[in-house]
C-alpha cells in the first residue's frame, strides 16, 4: 500500500530509499490486479531474517529517523515545525470538514461504483449495500447521525465475512474501526473525547499500512505479476531486491505515522506523495481505494499537535524510535504468522507448491474485470514444470476427426451463447467455450504431438484456459446467470 528516506548522507542513499519507497505504494495494490491465495502457508520468517536487503532496507531507514530525531531536538526542528504549522493553518482550523467531506465522499463514490463492500477488492452481488454506503454518507452531514454512520461501516465490515476470509479482512479492519472511532468522537460533547479523533485515524492508518506491508515477506510471490507488468516501478531494482526493501518502506513509514511530531509529519508527506503517484498508473478505481488513507494521510501532515498521549517515553531517548520500530516488527510478525497459523494450521501448502501441483492462483480476488494473473504464470512459477494433464483419448480416431469434432462442437456452444440478448452476458457464454475448444485442440497436442516446446505450450493453454472459464462462470453465478454445461 512506501516511504522515503532522506538524500543524505548520499546519492546511493536515496536512490535505494527512492526505489524502496515510490514503487511500494503500487505493489500494495496487488490485490486488485492479481489473484491471491489467503490461506497458503506464508514463507518462513526467517526467510525474511536472513534477507540482506531487509536489513538494508531497516538500517536505511533508521538512519533517517535518528536524523530527523537529532533536528527534532534542536532549534532547527522546533522552527520547520512552526513553518509547517503556518504552511497548514488554512486546513488545520477546518480539518474536521475536511475529513467528513472526504469520508462522505468515499461512500458516495463507492456508492456510484456499486457491488463492492469497503474497497475494490471486496466485491458483492448485493445491490442494497450500495444503498447502505449512500446512507452512511448523508449521515455524516449532521453530528447526530455520524453515530449511525459509524454503526454502519462496522456493519459493512461485519458483514463482508459472510463472504470473505476472515484473516484477508484484518487488512480493512484498523482502517474501518478509525474511521468509525472518529465519527463518534467528533460527535462527542466530551472535549476529553474529541481530542484524540485525529489519534485514533493516525493509528488506524499506521496500523492498516504495517500489518499489509508484511505481505511482501509472507507472500512476495503475490507481487511477482505486478512487477513483470509494470517494471517501470522498481525502478530498474532486481525484483528480490526491490519487494523486501519496498515492504520495509511501508512498514517503517507506517510506524513513523505513530512516532514523534517531525517523524510522523515528514513520514506522512511521503506517503501522501507515493500515493498520488500511485493513481496515474492504476488510475481512478486506486483514487477510490485508497482515498480514505490519503485524506487521513492528509490530516496527519497538517496536524499541529505535538503531544504523545499513548507512548510518550519515545520522544525522551533518542533511541526511542528506532526500540519502538523493532517492538513493532516482533508485535506484528509475531501476530501475522500466529494468527495465520491459527486459522489455517501449519500444514497448509506454500505458494510455490500450490503453483507447481496445480497450475494456478486462482482465488475469490480474481475477475474479469482485472485478470492479470494469467498473463504472468510463467513468472509465478518460476520455471517450475506444469503438473500433469490428461492427454485426449482418440481411440481409432484421426488427429484430423479429433480436431475438427473439437471445433464443430465449439462452434456449435458459442454461437448459441453469443445470441443472448444481453452483450456482456453474450460475451462470457461464447468465450467460456472458445477457451474449451483451446483445451480440447491442446488435450489432442498431447495425446498426439512430439515436440517438446509445443507440449509445454499445450500443457500452459491447459492451465491458463482453465482459469479464465472458472472467473467467468464465477461471474455467471454471481449474477444468476445459468451457466452452460462441461
Amino acid at each position: 500500500m512506501l516511504s522515503s528516506l532522506p538524500r543524505k548522507p548520499g546519492l546511493g542513499i536515496a536512490l535505494a530509499l527512492t526505489g524502496a519507497l515510490a514503487p511500494a505504494a503500487a505493489s500494495a495494490h496487488v490485490k486488485w490486479f492479481a489473484p491471491y491465495i489467503v490461506d497458503a502457508a506464508p514463507a518462513p520468517i526467517t526467510r525474511t531474517l536472513t534477507d540482506p536487503w531487509f536489513w538494508t532496507g531497516i538500517v536505511l531507514v533508521l538512519v533517517f529517523f535518528i536524523a530527523t530525531r537529532l533536528v527534532e531536538r534542536t532549534a532547527v526542528g522546533e522552527t520547520t515545525l512552526d513553518a509547517m504549522d503556518r504552511a497548514t493553518n488554512p486546513l488545520w482550523f477546518r480539518l474536521d470538514d475536511f475529513v467528513r467531506i472526504v469520508v462522505a465522499g468515499f461512500f458516495v463514490a463507492i456508492f456510484s461504483v456499486g457491488g463492492i463492500y469497503l474497497t475494490p477488492d471486496l466485491k458483492t452481488p448485493a445491490e442494497w449495500v450500495s444503498w447502505v454506503q449512500l446512507l452512511i454518507a448523508a449521515g455524516i452531514v449532521s453530528r447526530k447521525t455520524m453515530p449511525l454512520s459509524a454503526a454502519g461501516i462496522i456493519f459493512l465490515w461485519v458483514l463482508a465475512l459472510r463472504d470473505y476470509d476472515p484473516f484477508h479482512l484484518l487488512d480493512y479492519l484498523a482502517l474501518g474501526v478509525a474511521v468509525a472511532a472518529y465519527l463518534v468522537l467528533e460527535s462527542s460533547g466530551r472535549e476529553d473525547w474529541r481530542k484524540h479523533r485525529f489519534e485514533v485515524l493516525r493509528w488506524g492508518v499506521a496500523i492498516a499500512l504495517m500489518w499489509s506491508s508484511l505481505e511482501k515477506f509472507a507472500y512476495p510471490e503475490w507481487f511477482f505479476p505486478l512487477v513483470e507488468e509494470k517494471p517501470f516501478l522498481t525502478f530498474g531494482i532486481p525484483r528480490d531486491m526491490f519487494i523486501p526493501m519496498a515492504g520495509v518502506a511501508e512498514f517503517t513509514m507506517g510506524f513513523g505515522l505513530l512516532a514523534t511530531p517531525l517523524v510522523r509529519r515528514l513520514s506522512a508527506i511521503a506517503l501522501f506523495v507515493i500515493f498520488t503517484t500511485a493513481v496515474y498508473p492504476f488510475g481512478r478505481v486506486d483514487l477510490i481505494g485508497h482515498a480514505l488513507i490519503m485524506a487521513i494521510i492528509v490530516v496527519i501532515a497538517v496536524d499541529h499537535t505535538r503531544e504523545l498521549h499513548f507512548w510518550s517515553w519515545i520522544r525522551r531517548a533518542l533511541v526511542g524510535v528506532p526500540i519502538g520500530l523493532a517492538g513493532a516488527l516482533v508485535i506484528f510478525a509475531t501476530a501475522y504468522w500466529g494468527l495465520h497459523a491459527a486459522f489455517y494450521g501449519t500444514d497448509t501448502r506454500t505458494m510455490a507448491e500450490i503453483i507447481a501441483e496445480e497450475g494456478e492462483m486462482a482465488t475469490h480476488s480474481y475477475s474479469l474485470e482485472h485478470p492479470h494473473g494469467p498473463q504472468a504464470m510463467e513468472t509465478l512459477r518460476e520455471g517450475d514444470e506444469l503438473p500433469p494433464i490428461a492427454p485426449a483419448e482418440l481411440g481409432d480416431t484421426s488427429v484430423a476427426d479429433a480436431y475438427a469434432q473439437s471445433m464443430m462442437g465449439m462452434h456449435d456452444e458459442m454461437m448459441a451463447g453469443l445470441r443472448h440478448e444481453d452483450p456482456d452476458v453474450a460475451f462470457v457464454l461464447g468465450m467460456i467455450p472458445h477457451h474449451q475448444g483451446a483445451i480440447d485442440m491442446a488435450r489432442i497436442q498431447l495425446a498426439a504431438g512430439n515436440d517438446a516446446e509445443n507440449m509445454d505450450l499445450a500443457r500452459h493453454i491447459i492451465a491458463e484456459q482453465q482459469q479464465e472459464i472458472d472467473a467467468m462462470r464465477a461471474w455467471l453465478e454471481a449474477r444468476g446467470i445459468e451457466m452452460p454445461d462441461g
